[in-house]
């Protein structure tokens, strides 16, 4: 009978999970893309605004996903989650919450901006239920995440004149446990010092009071050492989230010697964490940051700007808070990112790309720090031609896209061509067709009520 209560109760949770997993939504902005001179389009025009919303669609889901695992792991498994959950827009999006009028840029594509709710829950149960064989690389995403260790000690009958000392015994077991998921391990020094990128922080403390017991028949003093309590927090260090805290008071539980309790200590800790544990915090979503942009010509230029972004893979959403000409403009900007190195992202992801679709160096990161990232414009165009450049070139979301992508939007030879200039890593298995372009002058309004 005790059995089968637990496996209702069981039965009961995983349930509960799985409908809190089917709650979890994102709020995510993309834009879509058609070659409206693909051959594919000529006979029956009227597909060209399915598919530009199809591929809007599929850049909001493949957004979602990017909440989940790291971009790197995203492009190395990505016919299988291509698959699996990209093909599969209806029932992952919720709602639509904004789409602008589609438009014909003088890149030669048809451009949509699209908002919507994601249910990300769908996403994740999507991922774990793939075979062991397609989750290797999955289960690999976050490269063995990084965590700093500390355990400080306390006697509770000295504590009014004594601090708390750190316990090397305790440490020292609560490592190993760590260790023993393959993860890597620092001490709580490393963090002051900032060596290294460290995710997680696990920080415990340990009362003891020493009881001391004089046996009457041998006149012999006896101490041992009782735990008071002991307390144990995990901080997840991306986000300054505190994202587990226990304290317990144990009861009729004492030790010989106190260099023993330190060691059971060090394992008690060790027991509040299990590998799934920071696999699923690392899964932390997004994270907002302000980018200042230094040098922009015109509002123009700033609005077109937030529309490239919007393009990228890992920005979720943009808005332009603030506009300066030749000043520092502000953006806030909700990212999917990496646990690793910030300014290593910033450069690859954004930077990199839009000096791409500019062909030189033109946009610089100047610092990032406390959630703040300082670029510049530095190139010598004016304001005409800095907006000619934006809306003549293809966007430069296609520079790091999938070669999937690239074949579904079956190009024509021309925009094929215009691609291939921005050296895309995927550009070169895509199959070229018959060429054709037309182009009129991109609206920004559409881009600015967006």
């Amino acid at each position: 009978m005790k059995h089968l209560i637990l496996l209702t109760l069981c039965s009961i949770l995983s349930l509960f999970t799985s409908i809190v997993y089917a709650r979890e939504t994102v709020i995510i902005s993309a834009e879509g893309l058609a070659d409206p001179e693909s051959p594919v389009y000529q006979k029956d025009k009227s597909v060209l605004l399915d598919a530009l919303r199809t591929d809007a669609r599929k850049q909001v889901i493949e957004k979602a996903v990017g909440t989940i695992i790291q971009s790197s792991t995203l492009m190395e498994n990505y016919e299988i989650i291509h698959d699996r959950i990209l093909t599969k827009s209806q029932g992952l999006i919720k709602k639509i919450i904004k789409e602008s009028e589609p438009w014909l840029g003088d890149d030669g594509f048809m451009h949509i901006l699209l908002k919507a709710e994601v249910v990300t829950g769908e996403i994740r149960n999507t991922l774990e239920t793939m075979s062991k064989q397609e989750r290797i690389s999955l289960l690999q995403q976050h490269e063995n995440p990084r965590i700093s260790v500390s355990v400080w000690v306390q006697d509770t009958d000295r504590a009014s004149v004594t601090l708390p000392q750190r316990s090397d015994i305790a440490e020292n077991l609560l490592k190993q446990h760590i260790k023993s998921f393959g993860y890597r391990v620092w001490s709580a020094d490393a963090l002051e010092k900032k060596i290294g990128n460290v995710d997680f922080s696990i920080t415990g403390q340990v009362k003891f009071k020493p009881i001391t017991v004089k046996l009457s028949a041998s006149g012999l003093s006896i101490t041992k050492y009782a735990l008071t309590s002991w307390t144990v927090k995990c901080m997840n260090l991306a986000t300054n989230e505190e994202i587990y805290f226990n304290n317990k008071v144990p009861k009729k539980q004492s030790w010989t010697d106190e260099d023993t309790a330190l060691e059971d200590i060090g394992k008690l800790i060790g027991g509040e964490f299990s590998s799934d544990f920071f696999e699923q915090h690392l899964m932390t979503g997004s994270r907002v940051f302000q980018l200042q942009v230094k040098g922009l010509p015109s509002y123009d230029i700033a609005s077109l700007l937030k529309k490239e972004l919007l393009g990228l893979r890992p920005v979720l959403n943009i808005d332009l808070r603030n506009f300066e000409r030749m000043g520092t403009s502000l953006y806030e900007v909700e990212f999917a990112g990496t646990q690793g190195n910030f300014q290593d992202f910033i450069s690859n992801v954004v930077i990199d790309p839009l000096n791409r679709k500019f062909g030189n160096p033109v946009f610089f990161l100047d610092t990032s720090g406390g959630g703040i990232v300082v670029t510049s414009y530095q190139g010598k165009q004016n304001a005409e031609q800095l907006a000619m450049q934006f809306n003549t070139i293809p966007p430069a979301s296609l520079t790091n896209t999938s070669p999937t992508r690239l074949q579904n939007l079956q190009l024509s030879k021309a925009a094929s061509k215009k691609v291939t200039t921005l050296k895309s890593t995927g550009i070169e298995k895509v199959q070229e067709t018959v060429a054709g372009n037309t182009s009129v002058k991109t609206p920004l309004k559409k881009i600015t009520d967006f």
